[in-house]
């Protein structure tokens, strides 16, 4: 559910299809999901989104509430869609979709419903003790997300074996980390349930059917942890040019975020090793090119040009954007924000919603010239 990047795109059906009119008539869920735990919160807080493979991907996007590193690319896997609209119970007037989450680690397939899925990702992808607005923004992300992956019928990024065969999507970071109930009751102490759990839901039920929207087609939402400051175009990052993924200021998360500044130390061997440099001696590094989020776009280190996400990926650091200082056998590189730097930040968003900003004017912020409309108008329009 993406504009696809660095494969052949695919016409987007338009939102009058069946699964789309499915969408629209989502009934909020029936079954209790349980939000994060505080005891969580300190590793969510650590833990902040980094890519994963898939280049439009939330950065499972950004403040996980896993110890894994998060977003963006995708292998590719043909096969259809299994999510599907069941018949509506005699006499309901109201007809659920399901999405077909693969659980990785216990090999096996759990179906929910939409709402019911969306709760899973706000769980796994933000603190409970978020601010409700900046939840209800990552809510209206992650539903827009798999909206746009079903009617895309994009199976890229599933396993290719027999037991993700009905899914249609993971609960990782290859598309967006889901925690499923069974999961948040080993997660969560008992005292601290009733709380998250209202929270959570509140932010899921208020935005309800909400979906982001360019030109009346459901966007790309990816997100991330935290910024340097600016969030990023996504043409510097990711290649392809999105109109509604254009570099913004983000000066909330310098105030709040603890993945805002780190520095890591690695051996000058273990540094050439990485960047596949056999040089011995200390090296000389010039930047070249800033982006316009003021991430580093190309660099010069001993002669060879990389750019910034290179050099992020191969040396694992937080950012793209970056500075170092030589000591001795060891270089030291300072970072600022974490993950890709496209689309919302999380902890920006935390920081807006903590100003009185409400969840459509967080994700019209980051995702600029967008608008947020209910399913079942996007479908009325066909």
């Amino acid at each position: 559910m993406r504009y696809v990047i660095g494969r052949p795109k695919r016409a987007i059906r338009r939102p009058g299809s069946r699964w789309f009119t499915a969408v629209c008539w989502t009934a909020f869920g029936i079954g209790i999901v349980m939000s994060i735990s505080v005891m969580l919160a300190a590793s969510a807080y650590r833990n902040a989104g980094t890519d994963n493979t898939d280049p439009f991907q939330g950065e499972s996007g950004g403040v996980t509430s896993t110890n894994k590193a998060s977003a963006g690319g995708i292998g590719q896997a043909p096969l259809p869609s299994k999510a599907e609209k069941p018949a509506a119970a005699a006499g309901s007037k109201e007809e659920q979709t399901y999405i077909n989450v693969y659980l990785t680690k216990e090999k096996r397939t759990e179906r929910v419903t939409l709402e019911t899925y969306v709760r899973g990702v706000v769980a796994g992808e933000m603190p409970a003790d978020f601010e409700l607005e900046a939840l209800k923004a990552q809510a209206i992300a992650a539903r827009t997300y798999i909206v746009r992956r079903l009617e895309l019928d994009d199976h890229s990024g599933m396993p290719a074996t027999a037991a993700a065969s009905q899914a249609d999507v993971t609960d990782t970071i290859s598309h967006q980390i889901y925690i499923s109930l069974d999961q948040l009751k080993k997660l969560w102490p008992k005292d601290e349930q009733e709380a998250k759990l209202a929270k959570l839901n509140k932010a899921v039920s208020e935005t309800r059917g909400k979906v982001i929207t360019y030109g009346g087609e459901p966007i790309q939402a990816v997100f991330f942890s935290t910024s340097n400051g600016y969030t990023e175009n996504s043409e510097q990052y990711f290649q392809e040019e999105l109109p509604y993924l254009r570099s913004v200021a983000s000066p909330w998360d310098k105030r709040i975020s603890p993945r805002y500044q780190e520095t890591v130390k690695l051996k000058l061997s273990d540094f050439y090793a990485r960047l596949g440099l056999g040089t011995k001696k200390k090296p000389v590094i010039r930047v070249l090119d800033k982006t316009a989020g003021n991430r580093i776009a190309d660099i010069m280190i001993d002669g060879k040009t990389y750019t910034g996400r290179e050099v992020r990926e191969k040396l694992g650091l937080a950012s793209s954007q970056f500075l170092w200082k030589l000591d001795g056998d060891s270089i030291a590189i300072t970072t600022f924000g974490y993950g890709h730097g496209v689309g919302m930040s999380q902890w920006g968003a935390n920081g807006m919603a903590e100003q009185g900003k409400s969840a459509e004017q967080i994700v019209t912020y980051y995702y600029t010239d967008t608008k947020v409309e209910q399913a079942s108008k996007l479908a009325a329009k066909t």
